[in-house]
């Protein structure tokens, strides 16, 4: 079952590369990175609804909605703002650069997370092997974005 999750992690890198090629030809189809956006969001918006309908978990109550902390209603924010930013991005530099750059991001900020333990993360303390992963991705996107 373990290897079914890293599969699945890769995957999702696989995903990404395609979605901001997919979410680019939406731009340039719309002539606008904001409407590509909105249309990929309501596109996976009722995705989820379906996928909710199907599936038939049941809603919380009101009473644990009303218990999530602020920050954990942010996800979907920085959702649209990535999306947006990859589409605005990826003509200019290139979905390589991008998604390198992209990556690189995501890992140091994962490895801070995982130090300090925060957001509600288990602490996993940024040891040797784990920074020098870091500098060998830091040093991949070097390599990539020199061209």
């Amino acid at each position: 079952m373990g290897l079914l999750f890293y599969v699945l992690a890769f995957l999702t890198g696989v995903a990404m590369s395609v979605q901001s090629a997919v979410n680019s030809g939406l731009r340039q189809g719309f002539g606008n990175p904001l409407l590509a956006a909105v249309t990929s969001f309501g596109t996976g918006f009722l995705a989820l609804i379906l996928a909710q309908v199907f599936v038939g978990n049941p809603l919380p109550t009101l009473e644990s909605i009303r218990q999530i902390s602020w920050w954990k209603w942010t996800g979907g924010l920085i959702g649209a703002c990535y999306v947006t930013t990859v589409i605005v991005t990826i003509s200019k530099i290139g979905p390589g650069n991008l998604l390198s750059l992209s990556v690189a991001g995501q890992l140091i900020a994962a490895v801070i997370l995982d130090h300090y333990g925060l957001l509600g993360f288990t602490p996993h303390p940024a040891n040797a092997w784990r920074l020098l992963g870091v500098a060998m991705i830091i040093g991949g996107v070097l390599l990539v974005v020199k061209n």
